[in-house]
């Protein structure tokens, strides 16, 4: 059975099926708009499941990105976009977009003159039809109902209920224009977030079970994010601190790894307002968020972003009002004619990033010398904090995000690699000062202006209290 959906304007369109399997033969052509539309979303819905609102459906669709068409098969949760078969390599066509399941049971996604752009790799597996099932896994099966291929083993963003996770697989969340990629991992001793960018690995958040227990998998349940050890053991769970969903008798739905914040919540369904809340959320402070601001920002105690600005050198002046942070400072420690550094401390600054390389016992001076010979270090992060007994660590970073402003008396010292002479040849001491001022200084303002409003406020309301009648326009 071939059916062909032909879109020609520039607007979102769905075409839709409520079956839920397809059989060997089946092909599905979506046409690709001639000239590229920014915003353009073609849709073709080709399964549904058969359960009460909201059902998993399956759609060919066709979606304008980066100057170029993708064709990918998707998977989704009521208009909660679930699976996705491009999301770690994109396949971009002209003309048309085609689903197909061959006779030998390979399926496959194809363009112009049978370019392949993706497939499952089933061919000769005895595989009959394809299927969605009731817990939205997109599944390969044969005569006897086996399951020779399911979208369960190939993760995106989101973990559905029922869905496995095992030690060492992760969900991966990719931010907008941004190199760097958001990361869930399985681990052994624990499940953390992970910021990831090039070579550098960073988490920023973790659960881990109680008297180091192992973990083997994780699964979604209908009240959180089960741990289980190799014999099948729950061990651990995260769950919702609200109530709220025990309230409704709701079951958690879906878990996702937000693409924008980096943060992980557990959703449920919420039939009141007809669409999905969450229910919980890893991180509930935006400094907290590895991303929060950008590049040489620091995320304050206002949660406001200011800058990691200094006193630029005469021949600098020019890119001061450049509203990239990190212009006139950072870049060119490695290869041939790299620039002379110089460390620039900030008190008071911390980063939300865990996993640097750590060297302990010693000191201020020595770390910053450490981050200065490595040409791959932009940052150092100094802890004397106390747990008992005076600990020296010494933590260095090969980028410069996920900074946020501290509680004094934290006993952390941020340390970052600027070109020698930055900061006008003022003072170890004037600077550290200066430094302190800038960081508060957008929280200075905000208060300033919160309580000169509130005044203003209340001076024109007891006006117009007084003023006689007629008179208070």
């Amino acid at each position: 059975m071939q059916l062909y959906l032909f879109i020609s304007l520039s607007l979102f369109f769905t075409y839709g099926h409520s079956k839920t399997d397809i059989s060997l033969g089946y092909q599905l052509t979506v046409a690709v708009p001639i000239e590229y539309s920014l915003g353009f979303i073609g849709r073709a819905f080709l399964m549904e499941t058969n359960e009460i609102t909201p059902t998993f459906k399956t759609a060919l669709s066709v979606e304008a990105v980066n100057d170029k068409y993708s064709c990918s098969l998707e998977v989704f949760l009521g208009d909660v976009k679930v699976w996705n078969s491009g999301h770690y390599s994109k396949f971009y066509t002209s003309n048309i977009c085609v689903l197909q399941l061959t006779l030998d049971g390979d399926l496959r996604l194809k363009g112009l003159k049978d370019r392949v752009g993706w497939r499952t790799g089933t061919s000769g597996q005895g595989v009959q039809r394809l299927q969605i099932l009731r817990t939205g896994n997109l599944v390969l099966v044969d005569g006897l109902g086996n399951i020779k291929w399911q979208s369960f083993n190939f993760p995106t963003d989101v973990m559905l209920r029922g869905q496995r996770l095992s030690v060492a697989s992760r969900l991966t969340s990719f931010p907008t224009n941004s190199t760097s990629y958001y990361s869930l991992e399985i681990e052994q001793s624990r499940i953390a977030l992970y910021l990831n960018s090039g070579k550098w690995n960073y988490s920023y958040w973790e659960f881990k079970p109680t008297k180091n227990r192992n973990i083997a998998y994780v699964q979604l349940g209908p009240k959180g994010l089960e741990l289980f050890n190799d014999k099948q053991k729950k061990i651990a769970q995260i769950h919702p601190s609200d109530h709220q969903t025990v309230q409704f008798g709701q079951p958690m739905r879906f878990l996702a790894l937000g693409n924008r914040t980096g943060n992980l919540k557990l959703y449920f369904y919420s039939p009141s307002i007809a669409k999905f809340d969450a229910a919980f959320q890893a991180l509930n402070t935006t400094c907290d968020l590895p991303l929060a601001c950008k590049p040489y920002g620091i995320c304050t105690l206002t949660s406001a972003c200011s800058c990691i600005q200094v006193l630029i050198a005469e021949n600098e002046t020019s890119r001061s009002g450049n509203s990239d942070c990190s212009q006139g400072i950072s870049g060119g420690f490695c290869g041939n004619g790299k620039t002379k550094a110089e460390m620039l401390e900030l008190k008071g600054v911390g980063s939300v990033l865990r996993g640097a390389p750590k060297i302990v016992n010693v000191s201020k001076e020595a770390c910053a010398n450490l981050c200065l010979e490595d040409c791959n270090c932009t940052s150092a992060l100094y802890s004397t904090a106390k747990g008992g007994m005076e600990v020296e660590e010494c933590f260095l970073y090969g980028m410069v995000i996920g900074v946020k402003q501290v509680e004094r008396g934290s006993g952390l010292s941020y340390m970052v690699k600027v070109r020698k002479g930055t900061h006008g040849g003022h003072g170890k001491s004037n600077l550290k000062r200066w430094v302190l001022v800038l960081v508060g200084v957008v929280d200075g303002l905000i208060i300033l202006l919160v309580f000169g409003g509130l005044g203003y406020y209340l001076i024109k309301k007891r006006r117009k209290h007084t003023l006689p009648n007629g008179h208070n326009n």
